[in-house]
């Protein structure tokens, strides 16, 4: 690991003491610190705050999703989605989601949802990876595109233990991009099993 702290001397006994403010596993302690900085300057801008949360649609007609068009999160969501609700179309707006490019080419998916498009909700993410390779969901201006979006966003980034700044500022976090199409679909057994109780009142 990497310690930063003080370092103190007791010259009679000749001990040192280090007084340790911050630790990070080796390697990543400067992307750790630029992670809690920027989480703590958007949490003070209230960018995490509960009140601007966006309810997630019950029925929706067709959902937007930001990510790769290679990678196995689409084909997870749109098989789904295909099981629990097929009514709703999946849109994908395909984006690198890692490198140099990939938080500007979030930004511009969440932007052509909110302009160019008519979904009902946005999901938004990648499968799992080290800290670097999520690292473009940790970016500002992708946050700030999230807490922008008119259109309420699922932020499903990574396996369940990973946390990015993505997650906080979406309108709701998804342990996985499957969960997140769970969340974003009803149950179309579910449905039928109301509806076919609803009827049997209504024939009595």
């Amino acid at each position: 690991v990497i310690v930063r702290g003080r370092v103190s001397s007791y010259e009679a006994a000749g001990r040192y003491q280090l007084y340790v403010c911050d630790i990070f596993p080796q390697g990543k302690g400067e992307l750790y610190a630029e992670f809690e900085l920027l989480k703590e300057k958007l949490f003070s801008e209230g960018i995490f705050d509960e009140s601007f949360k966006k309810d997630i649609p019950k029925f929706p007609n067709k959902i937007g999703v930001v990510t790769s068009k290679t990678g196995a999160v689409i084909h997870d969501i749109k098989t789904v989605c295909a099981r629990r609700y097929p009514l709703c179309e999946i849109i994908l707006y395909p984006v690198d989601v890692q490198g140099e490019k990939a938080s500007h080419q979030i930004v511009q998916g969440l932007e052509y949802f909110n302009k160019s498009s008519d979904v009902d909700t946005i999901i938004v993410g990648r499968g799992g990876g080290s800290l670097e390779e999520l690292w473009a969901f940790n970016k500002e201006e992708v946050a700030r595109a999230v807490f922008e979006s008119k259109i309420p966003i699922i932020s499903a980034v990574g396996h369940e233990t990973d946390f990015t700044i993505c997650d906080f500022a979406a309108d709701m976090r998804a342990a996985t991009p499957s969960a997140a199409a769970e969340i974003a679909t009803p149950d179309k057994v579910m449905l039928e099993i109301n509806l076919n109780n609803l009827q049997e009142k209504i024939e009595k």
